[in-house]
C-alpha cells in the first residue's frame, strides 16, 4: 500500500478539528455583535477566541509549508493561505480577522476529499450570510443615517444582497459597510455560477449515463439479433441436410 504523503496526511488528520474551531469563531464573532452590552469579559474572552483560531489557522499554514518539501512552490501556489494569514498581523482588525478566518477556512474545506461540491456551497452560503449579516450590523448600526439597526434587517439585506435582488429598502451608509456589500455581491454571483454549473454537469453526465446505458442495450440487442440469425442458418442447414439424408434413403431403399 502507498503511503500517503506527510502533508496530506496533516490536512486529513486537522480538517475537521479546524473546522470545529470555525465553529468556535462563529460563535465568539457573533455574541459581542448579536448582545452588544455584554459584559467586557466575555468581550474580551471572545476576542481570545478569535485570535487563538486565527493562530491554530496559521500554525496549520506554518506546518504545511514545512511538510511541503517544496517550500517555494508551496508559497506561490497558496498566496491566499499566506495573505490570509499576514493581514491580521498588519493591521488586526476584527473584521480583518473574519474575512481571514473565511478564507483559510474555505481553502481547507476544497481539499478535503470527502466533502461534495453541493455541501461546500451550502456550507459557503449559510456562512457568509452569518458572518455578512453580523460584520454589516457591527459596522452600520451606530452609523448616523444608517438603516440597518437590528439582526433581523442585517439578514435580509445580507440575503437580499448575496441573491443580487437588492430591493434597497436596507443599505449600508459607511464605506466599510459597502465594501461588505461588495464583497457579498462577488461570492453570491459566484455561488450562483458554480450551483448553475454544478446542477448543468449532474444533468449532462446523467444524459450522458442514458446514452451510454442505451448505446450498451443497442448494441447487446443488435448482438443477440446476428445470433439468432445465425442460428436460423444453423436451424435451415440442418433441415435441409436432414430432407437429403431423407429423400437419399427412400431413393437407396430395396423394393419389397
Amino acid at each position: 500500500m502507498t503511503q500517503l504523503p506527510a502533508q496530506t496526511r496533516w490536512e486529513r488528520l486537522t480538517q475537521w478539528p479546524l473546522l470545529a474551531l470555525a465553529v468556535a469563531f462563529a460563535l465568539a464573532y457573533a455574541v459581542p455583535v448579536v448582545h452588544p452590552g455584554a459584559g467586557l469579559g466575555i468581550q474580551k474572552a471572545c476576542v481570545r477566541v478569535e485570535w487563538v483560531v486565527w493562530g491554530s489557522f496559521a500554525c496549520d499554514y506554518l506546518v504545511r509549508l514545512a511538510l511541503s518539501g517544496q517550500r517555494l512552490r508551496f508559497v506561490r501556489t497558496h498566496w491566499l493561505d499566506l495573505l490570509a494569514v499576514v493581514l491580521p498581523l498588519i493591521q488586526p482588525l476584527r473584521l480583518l480577522r473574519v474575512v481571514s478566518t473565511l478564507a483559510l477556512v474555505g481553502r481547507r474545506a476544497r481539499m478535503a476529499p470527502q466533502i461534495q461540491l453541493t455541501v461546500y456551497v451550502g456550507g459557503a452560503v449559510v456562512g457568509l450570510l452569518m458572518f455578512g449579516s453580523l460584520a454589516v450590523l457591527e459596522v452600520e448600526r451606530d452609523a448616523p443615517g444608517g438603516n440597518i439597526k437590528t439582526l433581523g434587517d442585517a439578514v435580509w439585506w445580507s440575503f437580499t444582497t448575496m441573491t443580487t435582488v437588492g430591493y434597497g429598502d436596507h443599505a449600508p451608509t459607511t464605506g466599510l459597510g459597502r465594501l461588505i456589500a461588495v464583497g457579498l455581491m462577488l461570492s453570491g454571483i459566484a455561488l450562483l455560477g458554480v450551483v448553475t454549473a454544478n446542477i448543468a454537469a449532474w444533468f449532462i453526465s446523467r444524459f450522458e449515463r442514458d446514452g451510454e446505458e442505451e448505446r450498451r442495450q443497442t448494441a447487446l440487442l443488435e448482438t443477440l439479433a446476428q445470433e439468432v440469425r445465425a442460428l436460423r442458418t444453423q436451424v435451415s442447414a440442418l433441415s435441409r441436410a436432414e430432407e437429403h439424408v431423407c429423400e437419399c434413403g427412400t431413393r437407396s431403399a430395396p423394393l419389397p
